[in-house]
């Protein structure tokens, strides 16, 4: 699962510098709002890489699970105690 988000992330970031980097190297030679329109959609991608990259799978652990069963079996055995009163 992670290797999947990173391949999103550094797909989505190359698409990212592709654009701006096409845009004012050779598309403002021909149009310049295309090259603005372009920048534009490239300024929007890191945001969208950020949350593909930081999402979590089904497979990935919560935070608070440490990966030590008795921890974790110790852990919900508080919380169930906690949410019951």
């Amino acid at each position: 699962m992670y290797a999947r988000r990173r391949h999103a992330y550094f797909f989505l970031m190359g698409a990212c510098l592709t654009l701006f980097i096409s845009a004012w190297a050779f598309v403002r030679l021909w149009s310049v709002p295309a090259a603005v329109a372009m920048c534009i959609v490239a300024m929007v991608i890191p945001p969208v890489a950020a949350i593909v990259a930081n999402r979590r799978g089904p497979q990935d652990r919560w935070w608070d699970e440490s990966g030590d069963e008795e921890s974790d079996r110790w852990w919900r055995e508080l919380d169930d105690h906690y949410h019951r009163h």
